[in-house]
């Protein structure tokens, strides 16, 4: 059991896994404590959680709003530090024990990087960390004797599920996904969702980055890119399957057959709790199964036709070297253009896909690499939807 209180930093504090990360430690009973908060934009949210939470540091990753901001609501015991210099600060502080990532995007990746050079615990819920830099980033953790929890639902049902046998046992993972609001859609129906359309999302609520990525599967994609690092596996080994209820959050096959699933209600504070408290139980704030009422579990195979970035993932997993930066970099894009109303919700992963096809490939880049091709593909999507 723990035996003392752990503290803990929240990079991305204001967004929907920071606000959760945020109800699970007031939920612990003292057993984990905010030490610091980081935000972008949402600075006066940012001012109320450290009013409840008290924390030694808050962190507001944009200068510019930082400047213009007014303060006068930030508890007087609460240091403000500014920018990336101030999340690798935070990232790194003697005091922090474990580091939540949940900054959306590429953004989070340097906050992550700090934190493992650093040798911290580090709760992961930006997937694209591992999509972008998976064999640095978990090089960088052996190196410094950091530890990488994993915080999506599904990478935590996985590694839930890799309890019951050894790495050299499984056969294969199997990644749930909901199918989003669109998996009966035809390729017409497609070619005509609306934004808004796609913001509706059946079971998950999440931010609007998060919510588009789920209506075209390209969650599923990184899912499988971040599989692959986290858990060392080939691309074969990893499979999906769409599962509407999303009470299944994923599955492991061990060699004799055996499948082994975490099963809960579609909420994100319980695999936050379980990262957080790792490796002990503790009752926390998370709904539970009612057996009481009937239950369905339904299960089908994805359409990759209806669905191509389910393609983009597996090539992109095999191909490892500088694909998983630039396919990150031109979906964020995209699904930028798309939510802006530039293009189609059937434009986005064609878009992926061309900067993809369009990069100059190296399988071993350095992380300055990785962060130029970012910006070169985030370009090259702004080429696109201008020329198409």
């Amino acid at each position: 059991m723990v035996d003392r209180t752990r503290n803990v930093a929240v990079l991305g504090s204001t967004g929907s896994i920071g606000r959760s990360t945020l109800d699970v430690i007031s939920a612990s009973q003292g057993r984990l404590r905010v030490v610091g908060l980081s935000a972008h934009r949402k600075l006066a949210e940012l001012c109320q959680q450290a009013s409840r939470t008290q924390p030694r540091w808050v962190v507001a990753a944009d200068e510019r709003l930082a400047g213009e901001f007014d303060w006068s609501r930030l508890p007087g015991t609460v240091e403000r530090l500014t920018g990336q210099d101030g999340l690798r600060r935070l990232a790194s502080a003697d005091e922090v024990d474990i580091v939540v990532a949940a900054i959306v995007g590429s953004a989070g990746l340097r906050g992550t990087w700090a934190a493992l050079e650093a040798g911290k615990t580090v709760a992961l819920a930006n997937k694209e960390t591992l999509v972008m830099a998976g064999p640095l980033v978990t090089r960088l953790a052996q190196q410094h004797g950091a530890r990488l929890l994993p915080v999506d639902s599904e990478h935590s049902a996985i590694f839930q599920a890799f309890q019951c046998g050894r790495p050299a046992e499984v056969k294969r993972v199997i990644l749930t996904a909901s199918g989003g609001p669109f998996r009966r859609h035809s390729a017409e129906q497609l070619a005509r969702v609306t934004v808004a359309d796609a913001l509706t999302h059946p079971t998950w609520e999440m931010g609007e980055k998060i919510t588009i990525d789920s209506a075209t599967m390209m969650n599923k994609a990184l899912e499988i890119i971040e599989a692959r690092w986290l858990f060392d596996l080939r691309p074969e080994q990893i499979d999906v399957v769409v599962h509407p209820q999303s009470i299944v959050h994923s599955m492991v096959e061990f060699q004799d057959g055996s499948v082994v699933a975490q099963l809960s209600p579609p909420d994100m504070r319980l695999p936050i709790q379980y990262a957080l408290t790792y490796p002990d139980r503790q009752p926390g704030c998370s709904p539970r199964l009612d057996f009481t009422q009937s239950l369905r579990l339904d299960f089908e195979p994805p359409d990759e036709e209806r669905f191509p970035a389910l393609r983009l993932g597996y090539e992109v997993a095999a191909a490892g070297g500088t694909a998983g930066a630039v396919l990150n970099a031109a979906n964020e894009a995209a699904v930028a253009q798309f939510l802006a109303g530039a293009i189609g919700f059937t434009e986005i992963v064609p878009a992926c896909r061309t900067v993809l096809n369009q990069h100059h490939f190296d399988p071993q880049p350095t992380l300055d690499q990785l962060l130029q091709l970012d910006r070169w593909a985030r370009e090259e999507v702004t080429r696109w939807v201008c020329t198409s």
